[in-house]
């Protein structure tokens, strides 16, 4: 998959191209992104996205911008997997985002992706105000010569299918949920790196996830599998929080204990795939009641997966 920085490099051919955030690459992307592989086959043109980092909202209200479900790393290699060609990821600044919609569609769209087929969502707005829309596209097409197509909303059980609904429920800690809307249980990844080692004074050493993002859209005590290293379809209990037990004012940790597991995982990459939330992060008095709580979930993790067949295989399917 070749990727761009920039809509100014000029890809070297015109292309089949969709445009969007893509954050999380959940079940609406994926039909999105199989038609457009379907079409980019049929014209025998690369399958192309062009996404924009940082996402809009970040640049706009950074300190209110909901947290992303997936890194940068992990959406690229989602829309791989999922048959694209190319990737365009734009710098979206103060420059681009004061594009007006006619400006987008020449300067990017004709001049930079050479897109002779566009696909849509159905709810697509662009340029300076959001003024450009699904007519706007087509009035251009017929000028420039490139086709329009929308798609419609996917729906799970008569829900909208969005990155906003798959981030409402996993911080509602509806985890199953979440996993219906992605098409696969929600995953963070990342480096094993050291921490305070506090885990293995109290009888449960944990991997200690380096994140490279500074929030997240779920918190608490999760049941989890692990691969990565020698671990492979592994259960574990997984802490998403500032561990108040410890101290105040802490930063946001992941953290991973690995059942029946007594290696090293020291500069490992992992994934974590949630499969269900066993209970809100909490402050105890002493760390041997924190080392009662967590022997608790250890036992809530076994139970919740020897109970729930159905995601043991699933597991196997995206491990």
């Amino acid at each position: 998959m070749r990727i761009y920085r920039s809509v100014r490099a000029h890809l070297s051919e015109p292309c089949v191209l969709t445009i969007g955030n893509f954050d999380g690459v959940h079940l609406g992307h994926k039909a999105l992104l199989a038609q457009l592989r379907a079409r980019a086959d049929a014209t025998g043109l690369p399958a192309t996205v062009l996404c924009f980092e940082p996402h809009p909202r970040e640049f706009f209200a950074p300190d209110s911008a909901p947290p992303r479900l997936c890194s940068m790393w992990r959406k690229m290699a989602l829309l791989q997997a999922a048959g694209v060609d190319q990737i365009c990821m734009q710098r979206f600044d103060a420059r681009f985002s004061g594009l007006s919609a006619q400006e987008f569609i020449e300067q990017v769209l004709v001049q930079g992706m050479q897109v002779r087929h566009l696909m849509i969502g159905d709810d697509f707005r662009f340029g300076r105000g959001r003024d450009g829309d699904f007519s706007t596209l087509l009035a251009a097409g017929e000028r420039h010569g490139f086709a329009v197509e929308a798609m419609t909303t996917q729906t799970v059980s008569g829900e909208r299918v969005s990155s906003s609904a798959v981030r409402e429920a996993l911080q509602g800690g509806e985890i199953e949920h979440a996993t219906r809307l992605l098409g696969e249980p929600f995953v963070v990844e990342g480096w094993v790196q050291h921490g305070d080692k506090i885990g293995r004074t109290i009888g449960f050493p944990t991997a200690n996830i380096r994140m490279r993002q500074q929030t997240l859209p779920l918190s608490g005590i999760f049941a989890v599998t692990v691969d990565g290293g020698p671990l492979r379809h592994a259960i574990g209990a997984a802490s998403i929080g500032y561990r108040p037990t410890i101290g105040a004012g802490l930063g946001l940790r992941v953290e991973v204990f690995v059942l029946d597991f007594s290696g090293d995982l020291y500069g490992e990459r992992l994934s974590v795939r949630f499969w269900h939330k066993l209970r809100d992060e909490k402050k105890y008095d002493t760390l041997d009641a924190l080392k009662a709580a967590i022997g608790k979930d250890c036992d809530d993790v076994r139970a919740w997966f020897s109970t729930h067949p159905e995601y043991l295989s699933l597991r196997e399917q995206h491990g």
